[in-house]
């Protein structure tokens, strides 16, 4: 119980700091790229501003003239080995293509964008098309473009070192997530471990004491009745509290001792048919159950499956009780073994009472009854369901209700499943196979 705990503290733990670690990794790799883009668009800009700065526009003859023979790279003078342009075009007003240096471009200007990312084969272009205005009206297009190696470069070293050390950071988290989950739980597990030897102690004790009132009690109503009808009455009042309060403490001793998981020694191999015949051919299950129809419907297979019989049949047997104990006479209680593809479910239902809606999310307290003055009279102490519930628990099974009032409950046990044998006959002999 205290482990799930901590793994679920652990578990909260590290889903929430992984994602907070995520989001700022995301954050820093966003940051870095629009830093790596803007540096880019900086150098893409100056180049192309030192390009059209060259440029000699004028007329002759009464017709524009644009010179490009001063411009960098797209005029006379070689590009120098540093320029990182991979290519430069002139475009006149009306989009048309005047003087490229470069791949040879397409005639009319495909892209009036400012910036724009060209997403090329074998590395990534950032291309800059800027309009060159002279008198306030706009004589042509510069284009350029710059490779993205230096940025994608960049990125992916970024990229790399993330996924190397978020996975690590991960783990750390995970690491600390356990042991401030062990730290956050040793307050609570050192608490309920002194509730559980209080509780163990004091169950203990009180049976000695309990054990005497009763035998006490018992000796006295050995005595004739006509000697002291009065006394007798008080005697069996004494005899009839002692078992109910010795009932009480030996529940109590039960839930102090079996809380938690199973012992690895109790578990053992089970066949749920011949342990449900078992327990409702027992004695208390008929005599509860003796103004009542109690019918028993199992599969043909054998169904086996690995825990601890004993306490599987005490919680079977709690539920059975509860049943008969809240049904009226000429009722019926039917207990039902089911199989499924990876689980079994045991049904205990009856044609009782009913339990009403606002009680049903807690009778599976302890100490809870649905009705205080009808539960004492039936002899319940508000433990038999929470015993069966801790039971079924501790074999990784599930303990749920349905009920309507004045029709009948319906408790399910649901449990994982080991294995399933089919059975047959073969003239006297009894032919089993999984």
């Amino acid at each position: 119980m205290f482990n799930r705990s901590r793994r679920n503290l652990a578990h909260w733990f590290t889903l929430s700091m992984g994602t907070i670690l995520l989001i700022f990794a995301g954050i820093i790799y966003y940051q870095r790229a629009v830093n790596s883009l803007e540096e880019s668009d900086r150098l893409l800009y100056k180049k192309a501003r030192v390009m059209a700065a060259n440029i000699d526009y004028g007329l002759r003859q009464g017709k524009e003239h644009i010179d490009l023979s001063n411009v960098p790279i797209l005029g006379n003078y070689s590009p120098p080995s540093d320029s990182e342009v991979v290519y430069a075009r002139w475009y006149s007003a009306t989009g048309q293509l005047q003087q490229f240096y470069g791949a040879q471009p397409s005639d009319q200007i495909q892209a009036i964008a400012a910036f724009q990312t060209i997403k090329s084969s074998p590395e990534w272009l950032r291309q800059l098309t800027l309009p060159v205005d002279y008198n306030g009206r706009t004589i042509g297009y510069l284009q350029i473009a710059i490779p993205l190696t230096d940025a994608q470069k960049t990125l992916r070293e970024l990229l790399i070192v993330m996924v190397v050390t978020v996975p690590l950071t991960l783990g750390v988290i995970s690491l600390v997530g356990w042991f401030l989950g062990g730290l956050a739980m040793q307050p609570i597990q050192n608490a309920y471990v002194q509730m559980q030897r209080f509780t163990s102690d004091a169950s203990h004790e009180l049976r000695a004491p309990l054990a005497t009132i009763l035998s006490n009690a018992q000796v006295g109503l050995l005595s004739p009745v006509d000697a002291g009808k009065p006394k007798h009455s008080r005697l069996e009042k004494i005899a009839e509290t002692a078992k109910s309060m010795n009932r009480l403490v030996t529940d109590l001793l039960f839930l102090a001792r079996q809380a938690g998981q199973l012992d690895a020694k109790s578990i053992q191999s089970i066949h749920l048919n011949d342990l449900l015949k078992d327990t409702i051919a027992t004695s208390s299950i008929q005599g509860v159950a003796q103004h009542l129809s109690l019918h028993l419907e199992l599969p043909e297979e054998r169904v086996i499956i690995k825990g601890n019989s004993d306490l599987l049949k005490q919680a079977i047997t709690n539920l059975l009780t509860n049943a008969c104990k809240y049904t009226l006479p000429e009722g019926t209680v039917w207990l039902r073994l089911l199989t499924q593809s990876h689980h079994i479910l045991i049904q205990i239902k009856d044609t009782g009472i009913g339990i009403p809606d606002v009680d049903l999310p807690h009778i599976f307290d302890r100490f809870y009854r649905v009705d205080e003055v009808r539960t004492r009279k039936k002899g319940g102490s508000g433990l038999g369901l929470a015993i069966a519930q801790q039971i079924v628990e501790a074999h990784g099974g599930h303990l749920t209700v349905s009920s309507e009032v004045g029709k009948g409950s319906l408790f399910q046990i649901e449990l994982p499943l080991s294995e399933k044998i089919s059975c047959g006959y073969n003239g006297d002999i009894e032919d089993c196979h999984s």
